[in-house]
């Protein structure tokens, strides 16, 4: 039988057991074990920074409407376009980690770093990369009636003339800068830099702007238009959608590559069980034969990789980034 002192020593110890387990439970309201355990067992949020049809939202819709049927709950996707992606990266980051909020990344994510001096989030540190969708490349086309058929017309073109031809994009930062500086930097030509929000191809079709890098799911629609010649695509080999057209590399000019990727992350410190359980969902979705054939149709290379290497990947990614925008001189715009 226990002594009053004893009993009271136990009372005492399982007090202050309790204590520390609610201060615990206060800091870690969901352990990795029992966060896994049940999850998801509500609908999830995705945010998409990008608008509507653009190449990374396009293709998350793809991939994320099996990875909804794998998990059991809705994949309820919320387009945050704004500033670059600056407003959805935002509002992501604010988010509780939890796995019931999370957001479509992509190659977009380093321009943050290069356009704000100033963030109200941390592009490398804010978030957890969980998964790879895939990679695409851009696409080199040109507007018909300036009669280049190839990368090199394009560039004895802009040799002949410093300063005369103009390239579009989506956006000061975007994919498509990057990979029209890519070109310029490798080529040593002098062109102009003319950004859009939506309506850069159009331009292009009209003739009113020369070239155009753009991502190869947003063109699949107008690739064909007899309005457009297509010269290259970004990667370092050609495409099966596109198997007559070279590779930047191809044409002359390795140092142009630019691929563009897309994946899913969570907010930091999400629970690693959660991240796990979306990463193998979307392996397995990527796995669906019916997913890849999408996919294909839009030009998007699936990429298989651990949560560590994409972690890496995606790092490398936002290093490469800054460095070509300082090599460019890509100015921040705040």
């Amino acid at each position: 039988m226990l002594s009053p002192r004893a009993g009271a020593g136990v009372s005492l110890g399982a007090a202050i057991m309790a204590a520390f387990l609610a201060v615990f439970l206060t800091i870690n309201p969901v352990t990795t074990v029992f966060a896994a355990d049940n999850y998801p067992s509500r609908p999830i949020r995705v945010i998409s920074p990008f608008p509507p049809g653009s190449a990374s939202d396009t293709t998350s819709r793809v991939v994320l409407d099996k990875v909804s049927q794998i998990l059991g709950q809705p994949m309820v996707i919320e387009t945050k376009p704004g500033a670059g992606g600056l407003v959805g990266f935002t509002d992501a980051a604010k988010a509780d980690p939890d796995g019931y909020a999370v957001v479509i990344s992509s190659t977009s994510m380093g321009t943050e770093k290069v356009l704000h001096n100033h963030l109200p989030f941390d592009p490398a540190k804010s978030f957890e990369s969980v998964a790879m969708f895939g990679v695409q490349p851009n696409v080199l086309v040109a507007a018909k009636q300036d009669g280049f058929k190839t990368v090199a017309d394009l560039v004895a073109a802009a040799k002949a003339k410093p300063g005369a031809l103009t390239f579009a994009s989506a956006g000061i930062g975007s994919s498509s800068h990057m990979a029209g500086e890519r070109l310029r930097l490798a080529a040593g030509i002098d062109v102009r830099h003319v950004p859009f929000r939506d309506q850069g191809l159009t331009e292009v079709m009209a003739g009113r702007i020369d070239y155009y890098f753009i991502p190869l799911a947003a063109a699949a629609a107008a690739i064909h238009s007899d309005k457009l010649s297509v010269l290259a695509v970004s990667s370092p080999k050609r495409v099966p959608l596109l198997p007559d057209v070279p590779s930047i590399a191809e044409a002359g000019y390795p140092k142009a590559e630019f691929s563009f990727w897309v994946g899913l992350s969570v907010p930091a410190k999400t629970p690693r069980a959660i991240v796990d359980k979306l990463h193998a969902a979307t392996e397995k979705a990527l796995g669906d034969p019916d997913v890849a054939a999408k996919l294909a149709k839009l030009g998007v290379e699936p990429r298989l990789m651990s949560v560590a290497e994409f972690s890496k990947y995606v790092d490398n990614d936002l290093k490469a980034t800054v460095e070509l925008a300082k090599e460019a001189n890509i100015q921040p715009v705040d």
